[in-house]
């Protein structure tokens, strides 16, 4: 039951966390055409900053599905002993 609860305890977080980043894309989209136009190389920084964003909860998901994969792998040799 624990385990349950921390996965939904997880995925509200994540979504929590989500929803007030998706109102920066336009904001975001917008800096970089003003900036690019006047000829500044800011489109470079918010290139690598969208990018973090968007690895960042893959690699977070991947690091968590890796430990529980792990951990599910140790319960059937432990219940046979």
């Amino acid at each position: 039951m624990k385990k349950h609860l921390s996965v939904i305890l997880v995925f509200i977080l994540v979504v929590i966390a989500y929803l007030p980043s998706v109102a920066q894309c336009a904001m975001c989209t917008g800096q970089v055409e003003t900036a690019t136009n006047a000829g500044s190389s800011v489109a470079l920084g918010i290139n690598k900053g969208v990018l973090y964003i968007f690895m960042m909860p893959y690699l977070i998901m991947a690091t968590l599905g890796y430990f529980w994969w792990k951990g599910r792998k140790k319960d059937p040799a432990e219940n046979q002993q």
